[in-house]
């Protein structure tokens, strides 16, 4: 297994404010949690080279001894590992398995609230939409209905969309599939094979995870910072690990909410070049900006083409029964994604296509849905604030979902137990790689206030339970599994 080394201005950027300077706690104690947390919120990924000794003391200016101590207390600890020539390397302790996430897809019992979608229903102009497409299709009945590339009318629409964000497209830089699931399980065949790595913002999509997983590629996660993202370290991750590609959740990122700037993204495909690494950047969230419109799409910053290929979709924008995706990328990559599709089927369906074509060209966004989502946020936001106010949670600028973190690593085992309360969630581990992020959890708001009312309540219920019979000193991730032996 290859080793990424992280260099001393990531890591600080990672720390921010790890030490208490009115705490008792020795310095060398207080560095070890913090790189503790990083390790297991995955921040840092596992087998990644920190910075030596001598190095890291000097860029946090303390002494090599306490460098040395905190690092001493990790090796006992079983996070870190020294190996010859490559340092200390990050793992987890023997024995800390990753417990596993059920599946949050389905719903049972008729007073379980299913808190785990970050969707909505149907726009408005969605049923006129289709009746138009019904009313259109004879025209489209003479030819055989099969194009891997999708309906001109779409394709067109679809550059226009780009057009209008200030990035000139072709319809030949468009391909439609059958949402932008299929998309990327496309762009991996054709990408990435067996044993080969991809570069992933952690945490990310946990559908991409499992896609990767699947496809038995292996997944090398960058932690993103407290804001933003870390291009320093994307860039040593390029460097070190030879990633076949990155893909990157750039707009209203899923689970976090948080957009990257016009400044980073120039940076981040400036990075891909020098590296040769496509950018594969998902845009399904795109759509989703409830306090500003988001900035020009990263393929701005390639006018050819070949290093930014986009993902998007209708999904959450439109509805997610339309199954409608496409890829934006150079024509010959289209071309040649389209010969891989007719391997798995021959196009997308006419109907929809017609329908999203219609969609497109009103470009009517979230319109008056924007109010209600950053009304049904802020509303989700109070309520945690008053009834959960030890959790930290920062209101995203877009999006569907809030990010909680929570003060101990027990998301497993409180989304277990919450189940027993009538609510299901999305534990952090979902959206992470080894079992990270288990002080994390997402919470869409996307229900009715009364049902964000109602499993906040739940969850503080979920929570007091988990906390009243948690001995003092017993690590809460321990519980995951007696959790899910309760339910």
């Amino acid at each position: 297994m290859s080793t990424s080394f992280l260099r001393p201005p990531s890591l600080l950027r990672l720390l921010g404010a790890w030490r208490a300077q009115d705490s008792a706690e020795p310095a060398y104690r207080q560095l070890a949690q913090a790189l503790r947390m990083l390790v297991l919120d995955g921040r840092i990924g596992l087998n990644v080279r920190l910075p030596g000794e001598r190095e890291l003391a000097a860029a946090l200016g303390l002494s090599r001894t306490t460098i040395a101590a905190a690092f001493d207390r990790l090796r006992d600890e079983g996070y870190l590992e020294s190996r010859q020539g490559s340092g200390s390397v990050t793992r987890l302790p023997p024995g800390r398995v990753e417990t596993p996430t059920p599946d949050i897809d389905g719903v049972t019992g008729d007073n379980l609230l299913n808190w785990t979608h970050a969707a909505l229903p149907a726009a408005p102009g969605v049923g006129l939409a289709y009746a138009h497409a019904v009313e259109a299709l004879p025209a489209y009945l003479g030819d055989l209905g099969y194009d891997p590339l999708g309906l001109p009318v779409l394709r067109r629409a679809i550059a226009a969309h780009y057009e209008r964000r200030g990035c000139p497209t072709d319809p030949d830089q468009i391909m439609i599939t059958n949402g932008a699931q299929q998309g990327f399980s496309l762009l991996l065949q054709w990408l990435a094979g067996p044993g080969d790595r991809a570069v992933i913002d952690h945490p990310t999509y946990h559908n991409a995870i499992q896609a990767l997983q699947r496809a038995n590629v292996v997944p090398v996660p960058v932690g993103l910072p407290v804001h933003g993202w870390d291009i320093d370290a994307m860039d040593a991750a390029f460097r070190q690990t030879a990633p076949r590609f990155a893909y990157i959740i750039a707009d209203f990122h899923n689970p976090t909410g948080r957009s990257m700037d016009p400044a980073t993204r120039r940076a981040l495909v400036a990075v891909a070049m020098r590296t040769h690494t496509p950018l594969v950047i998902d845009e399904t969230m795109v759509a989703m900006g409830l306090d500003g419109s988001p900035p020009p799409p990263v393929a701005c910053h390639d006018p050819s083409g070949r290093h930014v290929i986009t993902l998007g979709s209708a999904s959450k924008i439109f509805w997610g029964g339309l199954r409608v995706g496409w890829i934006r990328a150079d024509p010959q990559t289209v071309a040649a994604l389209g010969r891989i599709r007719t391997t798995m089927d021959m196009a997308s369906p006419v109907v929809e296509q017609i329908a999203v074509a219609q969609l497109m060209d009103a470009d009517e966004g979230l319109g008056p849905r924007a109010a209600m989502l950053r009304d049904r946020r802020d509303h989700l936001l109070a309520q945690l604030e008053q009834h959960l106010p030890h959790w930290r949670v920062e209101s995203p600028a877009g999006g569907l979902s809030l990010w909680a973190e929570l003060p101990r690593a027990e998301a497993s085992a409180l989304a277990a137990l919450a189940g027993n309360h009538g609510v299901r969630i999305a534990a952090g581990p979902r959206f992470g790689v080894n079992g990270a992020f288990e002080r994390f959890l997402r919470l869409p708001f996307t229900l009715p206030q009364a049902q964000l009312d109602m499993g906040v309540a739940r969850l503080v219920e979920a929570d007091a339970r988990l906390h009243a019979r948690t001995p003092r000193g017993r690590d809460p991730l321990a519980l995951a599994l007696e959790a899910d032996r309760l339910i």
